[in-house]
């Protein structure tokens, strides 16, 4: 019955509210929601590239003409976000856990954001949304452009056995060829990407540097107190694919952001799929994964152990939440509804906290995002037009009938992997 349910939910089914995916009608007479923790992904920005950059040596197309500098949260990405922060209100007053126009006590909540400006003024709006009476104060740690070290997903450990793990578990994703073995399996993508750009027509192309993206140019590079990285046409393609869906996501036509071409939802699916790629190789192998989110998934656990907090949304980017997930051992997934299948923009990841009539806790884990449509037609959000709401599930975790798991069997999930970390070489099995 639950895979039953699951189905229909997958394919589009309508369900009111966050968690009431797998649950039963009387759910909310035998559990009562305890305490809520979001780590979201920022809204909507410009590509972190200028228009000066490579992204125009690729394209003889003028790029969009967004509404703020490069890397920021754009106009759009705000309204969204604030649309988003309105719908956790409506939830989660009519779970009980706050008021409508509630003024937190000091302590029960808390607002912490990467210092950087897409990130704080993310967290800005969702507060705006959700408590749009108490004038939140986002905390950040560092001057506004600075990464803060908690969602920076950084190497910490340059070893020779971690980084030969590392790369060894990299290699693995393409299979027997390798890092070769992923770049053809973005062939086809790779293929819709230079038409899309015209990229034989581009600058890059006519000078004689990139006319077409290859298969067999990348590499990785793991350097302490650094993000993970990668050279070759893998890079370049997610820099392009990356700004090519926020455009998509920013300019009403849907033809004019793919620069005059009529692309259908699977064009735009592959387009995507090339992000995710990069995501996946750089930051979800085990051995990786568990030292750059070691940082937040610390916090994530001091968060949930803090007494008395009932709240926490903490905004970072992408490669945070695809580390988190990773390092404590999602199953696969893909989302529906979205051309992004792993980490939409915007995206949340909410851990709730649930407690039934016999004082047991119990807790669930979701991925919280505004489909593409939603996202393009910045539709309003209400508990009878919610957003996507996607259950995660966890490997050696058992979940009840109602698709709950013990809350002390999430945090015992939570704290070894921030331990497990520390020695990369127990991960090779």
């Amino acid at each position: 019955m639950k895979r039953l349910f699951l189905y229909l939910f997958l394919l589009g089914c309508s369900l009111s509210g966050i968690a009431q995916t797998l649950w039963s009608e009387d759910f909310d007479d035998r559990y009562t929601l305890k305490q809520v923790f979001v780590l979201s992904r920022h809204n909507i920005r410009s590509p972190l590239s200028g228009r000066a950059s490579a992204l125009q040596r690729i394209t003889p197309h003028e790029w969009y003409h967004w509404s703020s500098a490069p890397s920021e949260l754009s106009l759009r990405g705000g309204a969204l976000e604030t649309i988003m922060g309105l719908y956790f209100r409506k939830w989660l007053v009519s779970k009980g856990l706050i008021k409508e126009n509630e003024l937190p006590i000091e302590g029960t909540m808390r607002f912490y954001a990467n210092s950087l400006q897409r990130t704080i003024a993310t967290a800005q709006y969702f507060s705006s949304g959700m408590l749009p009476v108490a004038n939140i104060r986002i905390e950040h740690h560092l001057a506004v452009g600075k990464m803060d070290s908690v969602f920076a997903p950084q190497i910490t450990d340059d070893s020779e056995a971690f980084k030969a793990l590392a790369l060894k578990q990299i290699i693995a994703m393409g299979g027997e060829k390798g890092l070769v073995g992923i770049g053809e399996k973005m062939s086809d993508n790779y293929k819709i990407l230079e038409k899309v750009l015209d990229l034989d027509k581009s600058k890059a192309c006519l000078e004689g540097d990139t006319c077409h993206f290859r298969t067999d140019d990348a590499h990785v590079y793991l350097v302490k107190y650094r993000e993970p990285g990668m050279g070759g046409s893998l890079r370049l393609a997610c820099q392009a694919a990356d700004a090519l869906v926020l455009q998509y996501y920013e300019e009403p036509d849907p033809v004019k952001a793919a620069f005059g071409d009529s692309l259908c939802w699977e064009d735009w699916e592959h387009l995507s799929a090339i992000k995710d790629w990069y995501s996946d190789v750089l930051f979800t192998a085990p051995a990786v994964a568990r030292q750059v989110a070691s940082p937040l998934l610390r916090t994530l656990l001091d968060e949930l152990k803090t007494e008395g907090r009932r709240f926490t949304f903490l905004c970072g980017h992408d490669s945070n939440i695809a580390s988190v997930l990773a390092a404590l051992d999602a199953e696969d997934y893909s989302l529906p509804n979205t051309i992004e299948k792993k980490t939409p923009i915007g995206c949340k990841l909410v851990i709730e906290r649930w407690e039934d009539d016999k004082g047991l806790s119990f807790a669930s884990l979701h991925l919280v995002y505004q489909s593409t449509e939603q996202l393009r037609n910045m539709a309003l959000l209400d508990l009878d037009n919610p957003p996507m709401v996607f259950p995660i599930q966890l490997k050696g975790l058992n979940a009840n009938t109602d698709g709950l798991y013990l809350y002390k069997d999430v945090l015992d999930k939570i704290e070894s992997a921030t331990l497990f970390f520390k020695d990369p070489l127990q991960l090779n099995n």
